[in-house]
């Protein structure tokens, strides 16, 4: 145990916390600014073992404030999650890493998730985090949300059964959010949200839950702003995700965004589950200020991002051009919508 000697001399974790951590399995959706500073420090800690989910690849734009990965992994391209457990075990060869690369839905989750004791959130979109949440109610297992952009972040922890849950707090999807792509973030940010996270990932596998902060923060690191609320007045009795009468709306097959490549064309169509119209005008303003190429009309947006041309539509359907690959056009989407 002389790796984790510092470790276990903090009291709160001690030994028998330092025995516990090393018999749990932790899953991380998303192996990109959260997820790869959350997936190092529980390596560091010593975790039995780590599950790590992502479907995309290595960009030199990642780099700025992705911890694991290195010019050599963008240059070839290399799927995040194989970048990173390459670089985990060689942090600490005694913890499994599984790496799976593909896009996370309710199938994948629910058939690797038996043996899982903590979810943690490293995604980019509000309707994987949905379906994370959805995840924990359904198999009892706490879940660590985390989000950031710009120099805004938030966190929370979510305990099914004691906390509302990540639908009670927000209700419904987000359609306009910003986003990294838009308005850009600074990797101090990132690092306030993973301190959080990893600071109640600890309290969790070491066996010390009632530790974990009953509070939703949120803050701005350059406006100095830092926001802590009382979440459980919030919880929601008729939640279909975790109250008296819940249905888990977001493992369902209707609630996900329905992807589709149209026949006969390089194109691929996104039609987001909830329907959501889009406020055309806010989203112009916010992409040419981001420095794309947008025109359009009152019915429609066309934009063009790193020569990929994304027309929208006021229903929330995009056509993705340039591709018949259906995640790299929900990557694209994500990037712009949030």
């Amino acid at each position: 145990m002389e790796r984790y000697s510092r470790q276990i001399l903090f009291k709160k974790i001690g030994e028998a916390g330092q025995k516990e951590i090393s018999k749990k399995h932790a899953l991380i959706l998303g192996i990109g600014a959260l997820g790869t500073h959350t997936s190092e420090t529980l390596a560091r800690a010593g975790v039995k073992k780590l599950t790590i989910i992502d479907r995309d690849y290595v960009e030199m734009s990642n780099l700025q404030r992705q911890h694991l990965f290195t010019e050599e992994d963008a240059v070839k391209k290399w799927p995040k999650a194989e970048a990173a457990k390459k670089r985990l075990q060689q942090i600490n060869s005694e913890v499994e890493i599984e790496a799976i690369v593909a896009q996370a839905d309710g199938a994948l989750l629910e058939g690797i998730i038996e043996d899982v004791d903590l979810l943690i959130d490293g995604t980019d979109n509000f309707e994987t985090r949905f379906l994370l949440n959805d995840l924990a109610h359904k198999y009892h297992i706490p879940y660590i949300f985390g989000s950031c952009v710009g120099s805004f972040g938030m966190a929370f922890t979510i305990i099914p059964g004691e906390t509302p849950c990540l639908q009670c707090l927000l209700k419904k999807l987000p359609l306009q959010g910003q986003t990294c792509d838009t308005v850009g973030i600074i990797a101090p940010t990132v690092q306030m949200v993973t301190a959080h996270q990893s600071v109640e990932a600890l309290k969790v596998l070491s066996g010390n839950s009632e530790a974990v902060r009953k509070t939703f923060v949120s803050f701005d690191l350059w406006e100095n702003e830092y926001v802590s609320l009382k979440a459980g007045a919030l919880k929601d009795k008729a939640c279909l995700s975790c109250g008296e009468e819940r249905t888990y709306p977001f493992l369902q097959a209707e609630s996900n965004t329905k992807v589709a490549v149209l026949c006969g064309r390089d194109t691929v169509q996104i039609r987001p589950a909830e329907g959501e119209p889009l406020l055309l005008e806010q989203l112009a303003d916010r992409w040419r200020s981001a420095g794309y190429e947008v025109g359009g009309n009152a019915f429609l947006l066309s934009i063009v991002k790193e020569g990929t041309r994304i027309v929208f539509f006021k229903d929330g359907r995009a056509l993705v051009h340039g591709t018949k690959n259906p995640d790299e056009a929900r990557k694209i989407y994500h990037s712009l919508i949030g």
